[in-house]
């Protein structure tokens, strides 16, 4: 059994009822000023997340990618109450300018979103594709949008992270490029240490060679020691605490590897997991290019049965203590927001939701975030309110970050 959730919730009509009519108000005027005390003072629900180690408002992030590369894009994500925003990725540099991996210093095209139909689940979603990678600017143009950043986040209450490619040995190479890891990394602290929080910075160390085809996706033991090295280098980069998150991908293997890299991930020290981004498909092809990676019901379906045979390892004591975990992958319901967090995560982080056509949001105004937001809180269908209420109903659990508490049975 992949789903812990039923295909209908249980709540009553009349709560059901409550729910459509905000839902239509808000549709209609736009969400309340803080929507989250408004959602606790007429649910008893509490919607607030946790991510690296910062309490946030609600679950929902925005994950990297080419909807965080601009301080506009984030200051729209500020303004509308998401929970957190993670940069585009930037690919590391040494002192010199060089970067090991600049191959993936690709600008993106445009973006085609379209439906996808799940081959191991019986159920219609969305996919984006598009053709680029991390960050193509220029570093010091990186460092100005990680600092308008992260003043937009202070002014708002909005934690936001930087994301970043790291040099990864190929197969057969055996040298880190390690002033990469130090000057990359000295680079974003001396940013964070003008305009953070306070507490530690907030990295989340992206993995993508694995997902897209590239020759060092294809070997195994290399895979696991970027795993068990990565974390070691940053933090002796940084020489100061950083709260550091893996951004585990899902990897040309099968599921039996798929596990042990996310075990190895969990028990390599980072603060929290990011788990897990998305599948691809080397036969499918995107403007003349053979390759490429998707998302949709298939990820998700792959995702949360992965999740649940590590959080079964971890019970079993065949795995150490999981840290805390962001999901990823197919988030585009308050509902499958739910799912991940029976499993443990504790904020979630959407890319796909964001572009849906306009006719799919029941919000008729507003920016896309305001009206994503809108439609994974109050959807009566598969908000998460509903789905937060069943929960509530068949467990007694009412705060989000506690979802993983009532992992297992009983929710059916």
């Amino acid at each position: 059994m992949v789903y812990l959730l039923p295909d209908f919730p249980t709540v009553s009509p009349d709560m059901l009822d409550r729910i459509s009519r905000d839902y239509s108000r808000f549709g209609a005027g736009g969400l309340p000023d803080g929507v989250e005390a408004y959602i606790l003072d007429q649910y008893s629900i509490d919607i607030g997340g946790e991510y690296a180690g910062r309490p946030i408002r609600n679950p929902f992030g925005k994950a990297s990618g080419q909807l965080s590369l601009s301080p506009t894009q984030v200051k729209a994500d500020a303004r509308a109450g998401l929970g957190f925003v993670v940069l585009k990725t930037v690919i590391a540099q040494d002192d010199s300018g060089e970067q090991s991996m600049k191959e993936w210093a690709m600008k993106e095209t445009h973006m085609k979103v379209e439906p996808v139909a799940g081959r191991s689940v019986g159920r219609l979603g969305w996919t984006v594709t598009w053709k680029g990678r991390g960050w193509h600017d220029t570093f010091e143009a990186y460092c100005r949008l990680y600092a308008e950043s992260l003043a937009i986040g202070q002014a708002h209450g909005m934690p936001v992270a930087a994301s970043v490619k790291y040099h990864l040995p190929g197969p057969g190479e055996h040298d880190w490029r390690e002033e990469e890891y130090r000057h990359t990394t000295r680079a974003l602290l001396n940013l964070w240490a003008a305009g953070g929080d306070g507490g530690p910075m907030i990295l989340e160390k992206d993995f993508s060679p694995t997902l897209a085809g590239d020759a060092r996706s294809k070997q195994q033991e290399t895979i696991l020691q970027w795993m068990s090295t990565c974390p070691r280098l940053i933090r002796e980069a940084a020489g100061v605490p950083v709260m550091l998150g893996l951004k585990v991908m899902n990897a040309m293997f099968g599921d039996a590897f798929q596990l042990e890299l996310t075990r190895a991930a969990a028990e390599a020290g980072p603060d929290f997991l990011v788990y897990a981004n998305r599948l691809f498909d080397p036969e499918r092809e995107f403007e003349g290019k053979v390759g490429v990676a998707y998302g949709g019901p298939d990820l998700s379906h792959r995702n949360l049965r992965l999740l649940s045979d590590l959080r079964a390892a971890e019970a079993a004591g065949e795995v150490g203590a999981v840290p805390p975990i962001s999901g990823t992958g197919d988030v585009c319901s308050g509902k499958m927001a739910v799912e991940y967090g029976l499993r443990g995560a504790t904020s979630v982080q959407l890319h796909t939701f964001f572009q849906l056509p306009d006719l799919y949001y029941g919000m008729q105004a507003g920016s896309r975030t305001e009206k994503a937001l809108h439609q994974l809180l109050f959807d009566p269908v598969s908000g998460l309110i509903t789905w937060m209420l069943h929960v509530k109903e068949r467990r007694g659990i009412s705060r989000f970050r506690d979802l993983v508490q009532a992992a297992g049975t009983g929710l059916r």
